[in-house]
């Protein structure tokens, strides 16, 4: 139609098929205290497993960061993903536990992670050896994604708005990020429901004087809800 080949869409009234995916699992506190114990500090796996959570950057993008990535406290490189058709540049703070994890195995190399003879690991290579990290630590249903999912969720459940959590993971749109939001208030959503049955409540009501008691509902639900990761996510160096 845009060449005027055609004077109507054959296609406009036909259904978009809707695919069913299966999804990574989102690693929780537990999973990720049984993966700390298993692979302490100072470990390769521990290292690339810090990488991972700390940046919520991708299986293909952890094997390519390096010492040179690192300036002034912070974490600049570009996403692989689409890099060569529309670049993303990340740029994080260095978050504590990541530098503890990179001070305790220092790299002679372009790369914080290397194979057993010293070459960098390919997307595929790096992705096996971290499913054998995890089937170490016994949590055979846990992957590389996961970490990046889990980050977002710890962000979400935080109270950060979709534009922060795109910020660090790099989503450039706002769908998957807000999944992620609507997933981490659920069970705060949850319990507050069950609060207003068992106190006869009908619906949300507001005190004279202040705004709705949505707003505070979702800040108790911030405070309260069920955390992905061990420690808060604070930069090293404030800005």
């Amino acid at each position: 139609m845009e060449e005027e080949i055609v004077d109507a869409d054959p296609t406009r009234d036909v259904k978009r098929v809707q695919y069913v995916t299966k999804r990574h699992h989102t690693w929780t506190l537990d999973e990720v205290d049984q993966f700390e114990h298993r692979h302490p500090v100072g470990t390769k796996p521990r290292l690339a497993f810090a990488l991972l959570l700390y940046t919520a950057c991708r299986r293909e993008d952890a094997p390519r960061l390096g010492p040179q990535h690192i300036s002034g406290g912070r974490l600049r490189y570009v996403q692989a993903k689409n890099e060569h058709r529309k670049p993303i540049s990340m740029d994080v703070p260095v978050f504590p536990d990541l530098a503890e994890a990179i001070a305790a195995a220092p790299s002679a190399h372009l790369t914080f992670l290397v194979t057993e003879y010293g070459k960098q690991f390919s997307t595929a290579g790096f992705g096996n050896r971290f499913r054998e990290w995890c089937d170490q630590a016994g949590l055979p249903h846990c992957s590389a994604h996961g970490l990046r999912k889990a980050t977002a969720a710890r962000l979400a459940e935080r109270g950060c708005t979709p534009h922060e959590i795109m910020a660090v993971t790099g989503h450039q749109t706002l769908e998957e990020v807000e999944r992620y939001t609507r997933e981490a208030q659920r069970a705060g959503l949850a319990d507050s429901a069950w609060e207003r049955y068992a106190k006869g409540q009908r619906g949300p009501t507001a005190d004279a004087g202040s705004g709705p008691t949505s707003i505070k509902s979702l800040s108790e639900i911030a405070k309260n809800a069920p955390v992905a990761l061990p420690r808060g996510i604070e930069p090293l160096f404030s800005p």
